[in-house]
């Protein structure tokens, strides 16, 4: 997804909700047939707060929760682990060396400066409402 795209979504999200992001008529020239679109079109319409559950983390999060990169990148290591390892004993060596990988690239993520998402950004999801009791969860992470 382009950032034009994404600033269209947030304009469009900003002056409706839920009602400006519901999916209009498309043209019928894509190799996709249309089955597929009128059932994506209707679990928008009918559950349109699955379907855009980011929108209740801050903007700023967006365009990193739709992105798929970390984790593409988390199983290109694994692959490239077992490889090198080649023949593995048994089913456990294999499950001990991935977690090891998660581990690690849990740790590195912990500690390094470029986190993915920010403390400061991340502290937003945290921020005391008026009217939420103390200590109650944002909805994005409560549901």
């Amino acid at each position: 997804m382009g950032r034009s795209t994404l600033d269209k979504w947030i304009v469009a999200w900003r002056r409706g909700g839920f009602e400006a992001l519901k999916p209009g008529t498309r043209a019928s020239s894509l190799k996709v047939p249309a089955e597929v679109f009128d059932l994506a079109d209707a679990l928008k319409r009918e559950t349109p707060e699955r379907t855009a559950a980011f929108s209740s983390f801050p903007v700023s999060h967006w365009k990193k929760l739709w992105s798929t990169n970390p984790l593409e990148r988390l199983n290109k290591e694994i692959k490239r682990r077992t490889n090198v390892v080649g023949i593995f004993p048994n089913d456990d060596a294999v499950t001990r060396l991935a977690t090891a990988v998660i581990a690690e690239a849990h740790d590195e993520w912990a500690v390094t400066d470029r986190r993915y998402l920010s403390e400061a950004s991340m502290a937003k999801l945290y921020e005391q409402r008026d009217d939420e009791p103390a200590g109650a969860l944002p909805p994005a992470i409560a549901s």
